[in-house]
């Protein structure tokens, strides 16, 4: 996007990827069908951005003209020929439900501005007032007018993105947030009894976390908790939160309790929760968290409706779906040029930002891009003069 916004005013660029193929973490995204945006109202979208979020949130009483957002991502993938759906819950998507054609068709237009791609080019720091980068062909140095930097956060370092290049920036007088997982499944120790249940998806349920309501489902793994479901609230579990789960979100409390009172009492345990909860998955999650289970229908039916989700912390960074933390909003300027590195920006994870799945993190990654290639070509255009 970075390059797009640049090409666009008539800059030459030279996007240097350091994998053997371009945008392997947008590939990665559209396996599940590529999620590109929310449709939803501007201030509802962006309330959903955490940390600094630098570049991202619009100036406030200022909506309609802050950052790229739904509208806007729709309005540009269209524009690509790549025909959009929206979902029952305002998620978008292509039709295709896939990424390559949309990869395809952008890399056709950076081609046609005059972008010159070099993959396997990896960024390894600086040579004096140099870019030094590891190459096919050895080392090869560049010394541009402007530069971009996206080179990610932290999770799925198999992707491209390592965090080497922290120590860089720090050394330069970049403040960098320390990174944490983010959209990231819990660790939880099951008991045997569980082992049946790996790989089965919760559904019909609601996380409550820190005021916070999420309907998605999510899925039981030997690891522990993962999945959309987990993700929307992962953030506030990951800071401390606890979490509770309500495994009949759309039955009142006394209807509950009326349920669990008139199962034959002849019944085992299990068969009566999962006669009354109607899903043995759930029924599971009753007998795994709330032991000892109450014989009392009010309190059994209080206990389903807030079961306290047992866990023993984040996985590791490495596979998350995206990290917290990264280059502190102190340390740019609001074109997202670091102010250590005059004609230097970022954009993407790099940032200082989070933002739950669902949309909002491939929004984040394109309206920062936009914003840091504009301000680079706003710098060079300045310099030129």
């Amino acid at each position: 996007m970075a390059a797009e916004a640049l090409a666009g005013q008539g800059a030459r660029v030279v996007l240097a990827e350091a994998m053997p193929t371009p945008a392997r973490k947008f590939l990665m995204a559209g396996k599940s069908g590529l999620n590109l945006t929310r449709d939803q109202p501007r201030a509802a979208f962006f309330a959903h951005y955490g940390g600094a979020a630098p570049g991202l949130r619009p100036p406030p009483g200022d909506l309609e003209n802050g950052e790229m957002g739904p509208a806007e991502v729709m309005t540009w993938a269209r524009g690509l020929g790549i025909e959009l759906f929206v979902g029952s819950t305002g998620r978008v998507f292509p039709v295709g439900m896939k990424a390559s054609p949309l990869l395809r068709a952008w890399l056709a237009r950076l081609a046609g501005l005059g972008v010159g791609l070099r993959t396997r080019w990896r960024w390894s720091g600086f040579d004096g007032d140099d870019w030094r980068f590891e190459a096919p062909g050895g080392i090869e140095r560049l010394r541009p007018q402007v530069v971009v930097l996206a080179l990610g956060g932290a999770s799925w370092p198999g992707l491209g993105s390592d965090a080497a290049w922290v120590p860089w920036l720090r050394d330069r007088g970049v403040a960098v947030v320390p990174f944490r997982p983010a959209n990231m499944g819990f660790r939880v120790a099951w008991s045997a009894e569980m082992a049946r249940h790996f790989g089965q998806a919760v559904k019909g349920v609601a996380l409550q976390v820190a005021g916070r309501v999420g309907r998605g489902e999510w899925v039981i793994s030997a690891a522990g908790v993962e999945g959309g479901g987990i993700y929307e609230v992962a953030a506030a579990m990951r800071d401390g939160a606890e979490a509770f789960v309500d495994l009949a979100p759309d039955v009142a409390p006394e209807e509950l309790a009326r349920r669990f009172a008139r199962v034959p009492a002849r019944l085992s345990v299990g068969n009566r929760l999962r006669r009354v909860l109607g899903d043995p998955v759930r029924a599971a999650l009753l007998l795994e968290w709330g032991r000892p289970l109450p014989a009392e229908p009010a309190r059994l039916a209080a206990r389903a409706k807030a079961l306290r989700l047992r866990h023993e912390g984040p996985m590791a960074i490495e596979r998350a779906i995206s990290s917290a933390g990264g280059i502190a909003a102190d340390s740019l300027s609001a074109t997202l040029e670091l102010k250590a590195l005059p004609g230097v920006f970022a954009a993407g994870e790099m940032l200082d930002w989070e933002a739950p799945t669902g949309g909002y993190l491939l929004t984040g990654c394109l309206a920062t891009g936009r914003r840091a290639g504009r301000g680079a070509a706003a710098y060079l255009a300045a310099a030129r003069r």
